[in-house]
C-alpha cells in the first residue's frame, strides 16, 4: 500500500515546497518505504500516461462510484491495472485493488474507446504515440546506443537486435517519422541513433550489457583519448555513473593484440559512495571488471600522482562535475493531467482566489527565474546574473583545480578535459588558464591540435569558439564542441586533449621484449608469449601482477543498498511491478553520462 500513497505524496508536492525534479525529489527522500527506482518508475510512467488515464477516469465515472479514491491515487492504480504484466501490485484481497478491479470492464471499454479516438491500433501503436507526446521537444533527438565491444560486435547488434530497423544516412532521418529508423554514426565508432520511442531497454543486449545508451558527445572524451597499449595505465578522475569507464575498459580491450594478455588498468575514481555503488554495477554489467580497478569513495584530488601504484598511469580523461547547462531533457517536473473530482466546486470565494492569485504569482516569478542542474542532479535556483556568475567562478576554479592535479602524474601524455557545461568559463577559459599554469609549461603539456586527433573528431565540425578563446585560432580549432538544438542529435558538450612528449623509459626504444633483425618481437614457440629481456623478465612479470588484482570492495552493509543519485540509465530497466513494469525505463530523461 505505501507505493501508491508515497508515489502520490511525491507527486502532489508543491514545487515551491519541495524544488528539483522528480528524479531527485525521490532519490532525495530518505524516508520512503517501498524502493526508490520503483517509485520513480511508477511516478514517470504515470505521468507519462497521465491524458489517456484522465479520460478513462472521468468517462468510467470511477470516482464517483468510489469517493475514497483521491484522483492521483486513482491514476496511479488503474495506470497499474491497465498497463502493467502483473496488474496492481497489491494483495488481491486489498480494499484499493479492489476499489478498481470492480470496475474493470467499464475501464477496460473506456481505454479501447480512448485507443481508438486516437486512431491507435493497438495498445503499442498508442505507447508509441503517448510517449512522443511525452517527449515533446526531446522527441526531436534520437536515443544513442554504444555497443559495448566488450560483450559484442556492431554487425551482430545489427543483424540482432536491430534486425527490423530501417537503415537512414542521416541522424535526422531517425525522428523524421514513426517508425524504428537506425543511423550508423560516422564519428564515433560502434556507436547507433536509434528512433526514441523505440523500447530498447526491454532488449535482451540492453539488459545484459551488450549495448549501453549513451550520448554521442559523452562518448568523444575516451574516443578522444585513445589509449593504446604503449600508453600504459588510464585514469578516469570522477568515473560514476560509469559510461566513459565502460568506454575506455572497451578501446582499451580492443587494443590487446591478439594471444596476449592485457597489461593495462583503468583505474575509476568516485569520490561518493552512493554514485560508486551505481558505478560497480554499471562496470559488471559491461564486461569490464578485469580491466577496471575501481576507487570507493576516493576523492581523486587526494591521490599523490608520484605515487608508485600510478607510475605507469600514461593517459587521464576529466570529466568534473559542471553546470550541466548542456543537458537535453531535464525539466522540473513533468506535466500531470489529473481526473475531475465529481461535484467539485470551481467557484472560489474572494478570499481563496485572492490567496490562489497570490500563490500563482510567486510561483510564476520562481518559474521565471533560471534553474541550474549540474550533471550530478544538484539544483539551484539563479535570480540574477551576479548568482550565475558566481557559481560558474566556483565550478571552474574547481575544473581547473582537477586539471593541473591531472597534469602532475610523471608519466601522463594524454589527458582529455570535457564538461556538459555550454558557457566558455567552464570550458576555453579553463583550458586556457591550465595552458598558462606553472605546471604545464614546467611539464611541456600542450593542447591536441586538430590535425593530430583521431579521424572521427579530427572531422567533427563543431569547435570552440574563438572569442571564447581570447582570440587564439589554434586553441579554438582544437576544441570540440556540440550545441543542442543545432539539428545534430547531441546535447551541449565540450572537450579538449592535452600532450606532451614523455621519454620512453626503454633507452634502446625497442621496449622489454627481445626482438630479431627485422624488428618483429620473438616469441614463445609453444605459447605465442613474447620473449622479455633476461633485465626485464622479473620486474615486469612482478609489475603486472602486483597491479592487476581482484577490486577490494568495503562491506556492504556500509554502503547504501540504494543510490540517491542514480543515472537515467540505470533506472531505465527498473520498473514498479520487478520486470514487467509498463515501458518505464523508456522515457526520457535527460541524457545519461
Amino acid at each position: 500500500m505505501s507505493l501508491y500513497h508515497e508515489t502520490a505524496e511525491i507527486l502532489s508536492t508543491s514545487p515551491s515546497t519541495v524544488g528539483g525534479n522528480l528524479k531527485t525529489r525521490i532519490f532525495g527522500k530518505k524516508d520512503l518505504k517501498s524502493p526508490q527506482q520503483q517509485v520513480y518508475a511508477l511516478a514517470l510512467e504515470t505521468c507519462k500516461w497521465s491524458p489517456v488515464l484522465k479520460e478513462v477516469i472521468d468517462n468510467s465515472e470511477l470516482l464517483r462510484h468510489e469517493r475514497k479514491l483521491s484522483p492521483l491515487l486513482a491514476l496511479l492504480l488503474v495506470h497499474d491495472f491497465l498497463l502493467s504484466k502483473r496488474g496492481i501490485a497489491l494483495p488481491a484481497a486489498h480494499g484499493l485493488r479492489a476499489s478498481i478491479e470492480r470496475h474493470k470492464a467499464r475501464l477496460n471499454a473506456e481505454f479501447t474507446r480512448v485507443r481508438l479516438r486516437r486512431k491507435a491500433g493497438s495498445v503499442e501503436a498508442l505507447r508509441e504515440q503517448i510517449t512522443t507526446e511525452f517527449l515533446g521537444d526531446a522527441a526531436g533527438y534520437p536515443r544513442w546506443v554504444r555497443v559495448n565491444t566488450l560483450k559484442t560486435t556492431i554487425e551482430d547488434q545489427l543483424a540482432t537486435t536491430f534486425a527490423d530497423f530501417t537503415r537512414v544516412l542521416t541522424v535526422g532521418e531517425v525522428t523524421a517519422s514513426p517508425g524504428k529508423f537506425l543511423h550508423v554514426d560516422n564519428h564515433i565508432p560502434n556507436l547507433l541513433a536509434i528512433s526514441p520511442s523505440f523500447g530498447i531497454t526491454k532488449t535482451e543486449a540492453y539488459t545484459s550489457g551488450a549495448i549501453i545508451l549513451q550520448d554521442k558527445a559523452s562518448c568523444f572524451p575516451a574516443y578522444l583519448l585513445d589509449p593504446r597499449s604503449e600508453d600504459g595505465d588510464v585514469i578516469d578522475s570522477c568515473s560514476a555513473p560509469g559510461n566513459k569507464t565502460t568506454h575506455l575498459a572497451a578501446i582499451v580491450h580492443s587494443r590487446i593484440p591478439e594471444n596476449e594478455r592485457n597489461t593495462q588498468i583503468v583505474y575509476a575514481f568516485e569520490k561518493d559512495t552512493k554514485r560508486s555503488r551505481t558505478l560497480e554495477k554499471m562496470v559488471k554489467l559491461a564486461g569490464a571488471k578485469d580491466i577496471t580497478r575501481m576507487s570507493f569513495g576516493q576523492d581523486f584530488l587526494k591521490v599523490d600522482p608520484s605515487s608508485e601504484l600510478f607510475r605507469n598511469v600514461g593517459c587521464l580523461l576529466l570529466d568534473p562535475s559542471c553546470s550541466g547547462s548542456g543537458i537535453v531533457g531535464r525539466d522540473d517536473m513533468p506535466a500531470i493531467h489529473l481526473p475531475e473530482i465529481p461535484g467539485a466546486t470551481k467557484k472560489l470565494s474572494t478570499a481563496s482566489g485572492r490567496k490562489r492569485k497570490r500563490e500563482d504569482s510567486e510561483a510564476v516569478k520562481e518559474a521565471s527565474q533560471p534553474v541550474l542542474v549540474d550533471d550530478d542532479g544538484k539544483e539551484t535556483l539563479v535570480s540574477s546574473e551576479e548568482e550565475l556568475k558566481a557559481r560558474l567562478e566556483a565550478l571552474s576554479s574547481f575544473q581547473l583545480t582537477l586539471l593541473l592535479h591531472a597534469l602532475k602524474f610523471p608519466a601522463a601524455k594524454k589527458i582529455t578535459y570535457s564538461t556538459c557545461s555550454i558557457h566558455a568559463e567552464e570550458n576555453e577559459q579553463v583550458v586556457l588558464k591550465a595552458l598558462q599554469s606553472g605546471v604545464a609549461k614546467e611539464r611541456g603539456w600542450r593542447i591536441l591540435p586538430r590535425d593530430q586527433q583521431v579521424r572521427g573528431l579530427r572531422e567533427w565540425p563543431v569547435r570552440g569558439s574563438i572569442e571564447a578563446s581570447d582570440g587564439n585560432a589554434e586553441v579554438a580549432e582544437a576544441c570540440i564542441r556540440s550545441y543542442k538544438d543545432d539539428g545534430r542529435g547531441v546535447m551541449g558538450f565540450f572537450v579538449a586533449a592535452f600532450i606532451r612528449d614523455v621519454p620512453s623509459e626503454f633507452e634502446d626504444g625497442d621496449g622489454p621484449y627481445l626482438r630479431d633483425d627485422d624488428g618483429c618481437i620473438i616469441r614463445d614457440p609453444i605459447t605465442g608469449m613474447p620473449t622479455l629481456k633476461p633485465e626485464y623478465k622479473s620486474s615486469f612479470s612482478n609489475d603486472v601482477s602486483s597491479r592487476i588484482q581482484p577490486t577490494q570492495y568495503p562491506d556492504p552493509a556500509l554502503i547504501d543498498e540504494e543510490d540517491d543519485d542514480t543515472d537515467s540509465d540505470d533506472v531505465s530497466n527498473i520498473t514498479t511491478n520487478d520486470s514487467d513494469q509498463s515501458n518505464a525505463g523508456d522515457e526520457w530523461n535527460g541524457f545519461g553520462d
